[in-house]
């Protein structure tokens, strides 16, 4: 089975050619993914109608290239798969427009995928792993804890009551005036810092529930930010290295409390798998491994490059849906909104209003 998938969702413009084998196996035969970083980076964010524009501009010759990259002719597809959501509703539009119109010429079936679902299935494209297992998906506006029982069956454990993890980095590393993408450039700093120096609070530490909460150590960092205004290197080092410290701090204790609840509800997970941006940050990985070993279960993280968004995951999950016969029709909506688990409901306190809830 031969699938095409395309990934419009943010900031990255990609698609990929990938087989899925008789055993069940994948392949990729062609991964092409344009990050528009450099379009966003002087505006410290994405910039929806800029990125829009971009997918416009760029989709075309990047199927093109996954194509020949992968030696395949549209006619020899099984399906064509895009990402139909959550994300920015432009380069959503753009992203499954684009699919139907292929899978109308070439008479392919169409399947839209949630972009959530994509990362959640994204380590069986990696390995040959059985459900049902337990995700900490940290990408985007996202952070959540998910029992993956099987494809298109997702109970979510835990999420975040404010802001998501990719979004702290981000926001930290643009209060002490870092790069764009910030994420990586705090991580890039904390090398160099002492996380020791600053107090700075850990979120939802033992509480009974899974859930998440940076807004408030986000703000921590900005106070102390403010207190030391200018800031030296240093001071932005320590400053990076203390938050990220918290983070994994409490990001520990969440998902031990998330693989309890996991195994109270469905038995033993058969792996603990890391899938988003988050999940490329080396620390981060570092305590997930942690977690795991106390857990008495195995850490399953994809390779960095299928972490950040890309056409392969897409492609992937399209497979998976194909093999079960979930195809979509050509009215399949865009989404800007889209909950993995349909039952999931936001949490107490939640304010503020984030894809994918």
């Amino acid at each position: 089975m031969l699938v095409l998938g395309i990934e419009t969702t943010c900031d990255e413009t990609a698609a990929a050619v990938v087989e899925r084998q008789r055993d069940g196996n994948g392949r990729i035969l062609s991964n092409i993914v344009h990050s528009q970083t450099t379009e966003h980076a002087r505006f410290g964010g994405v910039v929806p109608e800029i990125a829009a524009r971009a997918h416009i501009e760029l989709l075309d010759g990047i199927v093109g290239r996954a194509m020949k990259d992968a030696n395949t002719e549209f006619a020899q597809l099984s399906a064509v798969a895009a990402a139909a959501g959550p994300g920015l509703i432009g380069g959503v539009i753009v992203g499954l427009t684009t699919a139907k119109a292929i899978a109308m010429v070439h008479d392919t079936p169409l399947i839209a995928v949630n972009h959530l679902e994509a990362h959640a299935l994204t380590p069986r494209l990696t390995c040959a792993l059985a459900f049902p297992y337990c995700l900490f998906l940290a990408s985007g506006g996202h952070t959540q804890i998910v029992a993956v029982i099987g494809v298109g069956q997702y109970v979510r454990l835990g999420t975040t009551v404010d802001d998501a993890m990719g979004e702290a980095f981000d926001k930290v590393a643009k209060m002490l005036s870092l790069p764009y993408p910030g994420g990586p450039e705090v991580e890039r700093a904390a090398a160099d810092g002492n996380p020791k120096r600053f107090a700075f609070p850990r979120p939802m530490l033992g509480r009974p529930d899974a859930n998440f909460s940076l807004s408030g150590l986000k703000t921590a960092v900005r106070n102390e930010a403010s207190r030391m205004t200018p800031l030296e290197p240093q001071d932005i080092s320590d400053l990076c290295a203390g938050f990220q410290a918290a983070v994994l701090e409490s990001t520990a204790d969440r998902l031990s409390v998330g693989l309890r609840l996991f195994n109270e509800r469905f038995g033993p997970p058969r792996a603990l798998v890391a899938a988003g941006g988050v999940a490329a940050n080396r620390a981060i990985r570092g305590a997930l491994q942690d977690v795991a070993a106390k857990a008495q279960t195995t850490l399953i993280i994809p390779p960095p490059a299928l972490c950040t968004d890309n056409g392969a995951m897409i492609a992937w999950a399209g497979a998976e849906r194909m093999a079960l016969g979930l195809t979509d029709t050509m009215d399949a909506p865009p989404r800007a909104r889209w909950l993995l688990d349909a039952n999931a409901t936001a949490p107490a306190g939640y304010a503020k209003t984030r894809a994918g809830f």
